[in-house]
């Protein structure tokens, strides 16, 4: 464990005028309150914390983040208090703590709606002091450097929380250094073989062709010293995380790829960087679509920088960043930079962006009122994208996420400019609204009056503004089928607890719920947004059908007419949870079938015979049969080890068939009772673990249903 004095001898370093008696104290206080807790690892646990607040020191921050580091986990583990630290140390450290405890406590690896209001109060975190996230992710990487003493399940748990969201957001905040660790520490843990492999190739092509980066990195002084420019040159090779996932991009093997080496020139001024560039193009010929200007096109977070890509005579490419000293300070503490001392003082690099406007930045499209799905989407199309950026034909600069679409520019202007899109030019030329946007890029949008948004759009828009204000358009042309849909959901929802779904009811429901009305709250609920439990438990709490409770097989659907009956298509065996569409046939009622169900195409030319159908939310018995197709091998016990596995997952095998016998193996058709599409999952799952299983997929037949269709009509 690093001693009190030399953590503050750190500090000391870049900031003499430090507060060394709080930080001393604030060691003192941690270290007491931790006392005789030890870590998995056998270490007493105050050495994580300690730990923490030392990689923040490398950061440079301030007193208040260093203390906070020290102090992150006693709120949480210890007797200390909010009111206490507060008493000690300061509201401000108190309030940095406490953020940090709330991070500590959300799930952030849990099901999608919770994980979508998990990034909410995230970002709420975030947005009061961004400093609780620099500590937390310094927690995260010393948690990742230890994690070898944690349990195997932890470890992969932990180690995809990071490579889903922490690495990310280092990224997001210019912490690439922390990102590329993050990943690499993850990596390491989700595929310890794949790592191996790219570190073995590295050694291989090492003895082969000796020390690379140090050979480029010489030639580059040379040209810039011949140049006149006074800069430094650094180089390495990539990360095997970084390396790992170019191949998977690009599909190609480590033999293959050619830019695994990346080297930094940092100089003294800007104009260097530009004269640079101009010396490594002379020397090096430079790849096409590979150069990106992010001087005069900063980051959000205030990164700037010059990137290029350049080959040898032999073919080999490298990256190259060109910076200055500041610019480089910033590219490695991100955001961050806002809080670093130098000399005792606070750091007036002009490049350090404002946390609060960069925190504003992310999170402005994000309307309290989308539903949880579409907030996450947002948040990850966000997070995880690079940037392009494009002209209006006023020459106005628009910035748009990688591989965003003339829809999703026609978006950043205005919603009102995106819902009339009919086309786009882009440089001049008309191009398909598809078409990915590239840098530097002018698009003209083409509006015409009475257009408006397709359900396509959302296939060919991918920012989050755009998808959000695409589906609220179309929330508002759907609005009178799902009013009309949520009418039927609501009266079989409360017809189910022996009541009745009339306008005093529902108004008083939409009262409770904070709706606008009655057709708002049908319009939602017609939607999916709103499920039929929440309506009735809105009313009639006591009444409201209980998590778990099964629902009758012949009250499953809802959206049929009072009195008709309807049956599963045997053609696709739909199961509660999955989209559904009904058909009706003459003498049957209604069949049922899976929206994806092939069989629907036979009748898109009698769309009168089509209803909208939903499954009753809640649970539902194990009644509905599917049919599994499974390839076994010919061994004794296998089948008896396979019905096995269906019985342990609680299902009923209601038919066998064997459909194929041969020397090594069966192929047989089983018919299974099911839950719903969840039920179904975890059978299938089961049973593709069992080594005898070959292959194992769910049996359709399009053809039988369209027989049976024609015998009824």
């Amino acid at each position: 464990m690093i001693p009190a004095e030399d953590l503050i001898a750190l500090v000391h370093n870049y900031n003499p005028k430090t507060n060394e008696n709080l930080i001393r104290a604030a060691y003192d206080y941690g270290r007491r309150m931790h006392e005789g807790q030890m870590r998995r690892s056998g270490e007493p646990y105050f050495t994580h914390p300690v730990a923490v607040a030392a990689i923040l020191t490398e950061q440079q921050l301030d007193d208040a983040t260093i203390i906070t580091a020290l102090l992150h986990d006693t709120i949480e583990d210890t007797k200390s208090t909010y009111s206490e630290i507060s008493q000690q140390f300061g509201d401000e450290i108190a309030m940095l703590v406490d953020g940090v405890t709330k991070l500590t406590n959300l799930q952030l690896s849990s099901t999608e709606t919770q994980q979508a209001e998990n990034f909410r109060k995230l970002f709420m975190a975030m947005s009061k002091d961004l400093r609780v996230i620099l500590v937390k992710l310094a927690d995260r990487l010393h948690n990742m450097r230890t994690i070898k003493a944690m349990r195997q399940e932890k470890q992969v748990q932990k180690a995809r929380e990071t490579m889903d969201i922490y690495a990310p957001l280092a990224g997001r905040m210019g912490m690439q250094w922390m990102r590329e660790e993050l990943e690499d520490l993850a990596f390491r843990v989700l595929n310890p073989e794949g790592r191996a492999s790219i570190i073995r190739r590295f050694i291989t092509l090492q003895r082969e062709t000796g020390d690379v980066v140090h050979r480029i990195t010489g030639d580059m002084r040379k040209e810039l010293e011949k140049a006149g420019i006074d800069a430094t040159v650094y180089g390495r090779a990539k990360k095997p995380y970084s390396i790992w996932r170019k191949m998977q991009e690009k599909e190609m093997g480590f033999s293959r790829l050619s830019d695994i080496y990346g080297f930094r020139i940092i100089t003294r001024s800007e104009s260097d960087c530009y004269g640079a560039l101009g010396a490594i193009h002379q020397r090096w010929r430079a790849v096409p679509g590979r150069f990106k200007d992010y001087i005069s096109q900063p980051k959000t977070n205030g990164y700037r920088s010059i990137h290029t890509t350049v080959s040898g005579r032999d073919g080999k490419r490298v990256e190259v960043q060109i910076r200055t000293r500041q610019m480089h300070d910033v590219a490695e503490t991100g955001v961050a930079a806002h809080w670093s001392y130098r000399d005792g003082v606070r750091s007036e690099n002009p490049f350090a962006v404002d946390p609060a406007k960069w925190i504003s930045s992310l999170t402005e499209q994000f309307n309290a009122e989308e539903d949880h799905d579409e907030f996450l989407e947002a948040v990850k199309l966000e997070m995880y994208s690079d940037q392009v950026f494009c002209f209006t034909p006023k020459g106005d600069v628009v910035k748009l996420p990688r591989g965003a679409t003339p829809l999703d520019f026609a978006y950043a202007i205005h919603t009102r400019i995106g819902s009339a899109c009919v086309g786009a030019k882009v440089d001049g030329l008309r191009v398909p609204m598809w078409t990915r946007l590239k840098n530097g890029q002018s698009v003209e949008i083409i509006t015409a009056e009475g257009q408006v948004p397709q359900a396509t759009w959302l296939e060919i828009a991918i920012t989050g503004k755009a998808k959000s204000a695409i589906r609220r358009a179309l929330r508002e042309v759907d609005r009178e089928r799902f009013i009309k849909l949520g009418r039927e959901l609501a009266r079989s929802g409360f017809e189910h607890v022996g009541k009745k779904a009339n306008d005093k009811v529902l108004e008083t429901a939409a009262r409770t719920l904070r709706l606008e009305d009655r057709q708002t709250l049908l319009a939602r609920l017609g939607s999916a947004e709103l499920s039929v439990r929440a309506v009735v438990q809105a009313v009639y709490p006591d009444l409201a059908p209980k998590e778990g409770e099964s629902i009758e097989p012949k009250r499953a659907v809802i959206g049929l007419a009072p009195g008709q009956s309807f049956e599963r298509a045997p053609c696709c065996q739909p199961l509660p949870g999955e989209r559904i569409v009904g058909l009706t046939q003459r003498g049957k009622g209604v069949v049922v079938h899976s929206i994806d169900c092939p069989t629907l195409a036979s009748y898109e030319d009698q769309p009168d015979r089509w209803l909208d159908l939903h499954w009753h939310s809640g649970s539902h018995p194990a009644a509905y049969s599917a049919t599994l197709e499974l390839t076994i091998g010919n061994d004794a016990g296998v089948l008896g080890r396979i019905c096995t596995l269906i019985g342990e997952q609680k299902a009923n095998i209601s038919d066998m068939q064997f459909v194929d016998r041969k020397p090594d193996f069966y192929r047989l058709l089983i018919g299974v009772d099911l839950r719903d599409a969840e039920h179904l999952h975890s059978v299938v799952t089961a049973l593709a673990a069992e080594s005898d299983v070959a292959a194992i997929s769910r049996r359709r037949e399009t053809a039988l249903s369209i027989a049976q269709d024609s015998a009824a009509e």
